[in-house]
Parts: structure tokens; C-alpha cells; sequence
């Protein structure tokens, strides 16, 4: 993408579903591979319910993978539109200080005293 979508980079990047939109981006790059897989092996020569389990099998892998490897790969794509190694998951473990801090703020009160 070109330089001028750098903001948008680092909000996808950040955002509360980041991990979300890093799985289903890894899910659909397989996805043409799985429907033709499961084509192949459940309606052209042998047992669907095979096909079916060695889809969702593979699924699971690449599930794993993407999500094993998101934090890397984000940070990565981060310092590719400038940004300095890392800035992803600091921004991120900013964020969710802040956001524990409010949490603590309004429901970690001690009790008043009688």
C-alpha cells in the first residue's frame, strides 16, 4: 500500500481487533487452496467426510501459525511504513495500561469507611 495509508496501517494494526484481522487475512490467502483440496479429494474420487476433516485439519494449522507468528509479522509490516521496531506492541501495551487504569479507577475503589 502507499505511504499515505501509514496511519491506517498503524490503526489496523493497533486496534481492538487487530488479531481478528490478522487471522481471517491468513484464513483467506488458504482459502482458494482449501476449495480446491476439498473438490479434489470429496466430490471428484473419494469420501467427503475425509475431505471435510483433512480441510478443517488444515485450517487448524494455518490458524495456529498466523496467530503464533501475528505479533512478528504485524511489527513487521509496521517498520516497513517507517515506523521503529516494536511500535505495534507498544503502542498496544499502552493502550491496554490505559485501559486497565480506567478499570481500576472505577471499579477497584477501596470501600468507604464507616
Amino acid at each position: 500500500m502507499p505511504d499515505r495509508y501509514r496511519d491506517w496501517v498503524l490503526h489496523d494494526a493497533t486496534c481492538r481487533t487487530w488479531v481478528l484481522r490478522v487471522l481471517i487475512r491468513g484464513l483467506l490467502q488458504i482459502a482458494p487452496l482449501g476449495v480446491l483440496l476439498f473438490l479434489a479429494l470429496g466430490v471428484l474420487g473419494g469420501a467427503w467426510p475425509i475431505a471435510a476433516g483433512a480441510l478443517l485439519l488444515g485450517v487448524l494449522v494455518v490458524a495456529r501459525i498466523v496467530l503464533t507468528s501475528s505479533v512478528d509479522s504485524v511489527d513487521s509490516r509496521l517498520a516497513k511504513y517507517g515506523f521503529p521496531p516494536g511500535h505495534g506492541s507498544a503502542v498496544r501495551r499502552q493502550r491496554d495500561a490505559a485501559a486497565a487504569e480506567r478499570y481500576r479507577a472505577v471499579w477497584r475503589q477501596d470501600p468507604p469507611e464507616s
